[in-house]
């Protein structure tokens, strides 16, 4: 099987994890070719020597009627070059013009995150109406996001596919392992600095914990903007392959405005460590409060809360541990996913 898999921005984050877990399990058995725009070209760097990577030049985020003209005109050239049997779109811009330009019998469109467009762009929800008559199938990464679709009138032949990974591995720093050593326990957050993320929470629930240390990574910029951070507050940049820190952290925190399905709270639960993350999304059905972590407010109060309970008894947090890494094995594993889209990929064919 010949798949082509296209994504708007080649930079790190979770779609472009999902496309870079697929694309890597998938190439085994069947050529993959994974298309991306913008960017500083890192999801490339994720992909197996396998996979096929092709840059597409014009293809952006930003509207732009020229450029995306451009890029509408090269996804095109890519198709007729390539002759995929199918074609998997990821993100709001890709799959746009991809299901103007792609035959609709072979479009699967993965929606990561229904609410950046339901809640931050219903100005879109239009073309999202209308071009669900040019694709064979949607995927919904949450129940959460498949029953906004369909109340949204976005019903045509929706399923929900819950994100998979395989458990990520990093050799850590040894100045980020002196780093770590220092506190007692370590919070740890795995995020751009951009909406939806809310690091002004993070820096507030640091404050309520000064003797727990809470440390960021993903941020590419400066943090001269968020003010003057606690002591036991650090952020560390863009690390590749971040997910690995998770085996040294005790507790994954992400606070959000609004998810799909987040890859970084995977990866957290695939080294057994537990979550306490914003009510949004589809957070909420693979994070079971008072099992593998919780599901708060954003409010610091509530995140802190829940930290220390999770923390305050080592019995307790074996527990805690231990569900969310059987979790992880038991629904969450890149296998388990990559399955689920090969059954949709045959149907199209």
């Amino acid at each position: 099987m010949r798949i082509l898999m296209v994504i708007t921005r080649s930079e790190l984050g979770g779609a472009q994890t999902v496309v870079a877990q697929l694309a890597n399990t998938l190439c085994h058995d069947n050529e993959v070719i994974v298309v991306a725009g913008e960017g500083d070209g890192k999801l490339f760097d994720m992909l197996s020597s396998r996979v096929t990577r092709v840059e597409c030049q014009h293809l952006q985020r930003a509207l732009s009627p020229l450029k995306d003209l451009k890029a509408a005109i090269e996804l095109r050239r890519l198709y007729r070059h390539y002759r995929p049997d199918v074609v998997h779109l990821h993100s709001s811009k890709a799959s746009t013009l991809g299901r103007v330009v792609f035959p609709r019998r072979k479009i699967v469109y993965t929606v990561h995150g229904f609410d950046s467009i339901r809640v931050a762009f219903r100005k879109f929800l239009p073309i999202e109406r209308m071009l669900q008559h040019r694709t064979k199938a949607i995927v919904a990464v949450s129940e959460y996001d498949k029953h906004n679709l369909e109340s949204e009138s976005i019903t045509r032949r929706v399923t929900t596919i819950h994100n998979g990974l395989s458990k990520p591995e990093t050799e850590i720093s040894l100045e980020h392992k002196t780093l770590i050593n220092n506190y007692p326990k370590v919070v740890l957050c795995i995020a751009r600095l951009s909406a939806p993320k809310l690091p002004e929470l993070f820096i507030e629930t640091a404050r309520e914990l000064p003797d727990y240390g809470f440390i960021w990574i993903g941020n590419n910029e400066s943090v001269e903007s968020l003010g003057e951070l606690p002591a036991n507050c650090h952020f560390l940049g863009n690390i590749a392959g971040a997910g690995g820190y998770c085996s040294a952290a005790d507790i994954f925190m992400l606070p959000s405005d609004y998810e799909g399905l987040p890859m970084v709270i995977i990866e957290a639960m695939s080294h057994g460590c537990p979550v306490v993350a914003s009510n949004v999304g589809g957070i909420s059905e693979i994070v079971e409060n008072g099992v593998n972590g919780y599901v708060v407010g954003n409010t610091a109060r509530e995140f802190a809360d829940k930290i220390a309970h999770i923390l305050a008894n080592g019995e307790r947090y074996k527990h805690f541990s231990q569900a969310a890494e059987q979790r992880y094995r038991d629904t969450l594993t890149v296998e388990r996913m990559t399955n689920k889209y090969l059954e949709i990929y045959k149907s199209t064919i």
